[in-house]
């Protein structure tokens, strides 16, 4: 069975990839990693479809039992992305995506090297900012905060595999899917063997029974 994709989504707050991610696992190629955390299920939330919600010390002991492809602390709480179900998945020939921070995104290169990292752009800082703005949860000193944050995480395109900038959301999302399904399309030699592999067997079968007694 071929070995399923691991895709890594990440970018500054704002720049859509939350709708793009949704919008790459709604089908049937792509699976949605949970993650593990130690806050508090909010309204709405669903223990194993939101996040699967943990104690500290649960959490602690996973970390010390190398159970996580990732994880960090933010404000107060822990998020990390357990591995088990991940690479049972990936086994199993499913894709799997995750939307996480750059931080996050860089412990799973470095956990599982054949991760796919996508980056999401916005189209401009000014429509970054406008789009924040229109949030209206934020001063706008907490906003130039942000803008500062969503520059430094800019700064880290470098050590991603792909972009897309999310100008027109349809087309951002026709382009992750696009990114896709070339990853699952690209040869390593290990492969391209088996490709070949196939197709000589085929071919030695139909030579050797064709062959008079």
């Amino acid at each position: 069975m071929q070995q399923g994709k691991l895709f890594v989504v990440s970018g500054p707050s704002g720049a859509g990839k939350s709708v793009i991610t949704r919008a790459l696992t709604s089908g049937d190629d792509f699976d949605l990693s949970v993650s593990m955390t130690t806050r508090k299920p909010r309204e709405g939330e669903t223990e194993g479809v939101s996040y699967y919600f943990v104690s500290h010390e649960d959490f602690e002991r996973t970390v010390q039992e190398d159970g996580f492809l990732e994880h960090a602390s933010i404000y107060g709480n822990c998020y990390g992305t357990p591995k088990a179900p991940v690479l049972e998945k990936l086994g199993a020939g499913r894709n799997v995506v995750l939307e996480i921070e750059m931080q996050g995104a860089m412990q799973v290169k470095k956990a599982y090297p054949e991760a796919v990292l996508i980056f999401v752009l916005p189209p401009s800082m000014k429509v970054l900012r406008e789009r924040l703005r229109g949030r209206g949860t934020e001063s706008e000193e907490q906003l130039n905060t942000r803008m500062q944050k969503a520059l430094s995480e800019i700064r880290l395109l470098k050590d991603y595999d792909y972009y897309l900038v999310n100008d027109d959301l349809d087309e951002a999302i026709a382009e992750a899917g696009r990114i896709a399904k070339g990853e699952r399309r690209r040869l390593t030699k290990a492969k391209a063997k088996s490709i070949v592999s196939k197709y000589e067997e085929e071919e030695n079968a139909f030579i050797s029974g064709d062959r008079p007694a």
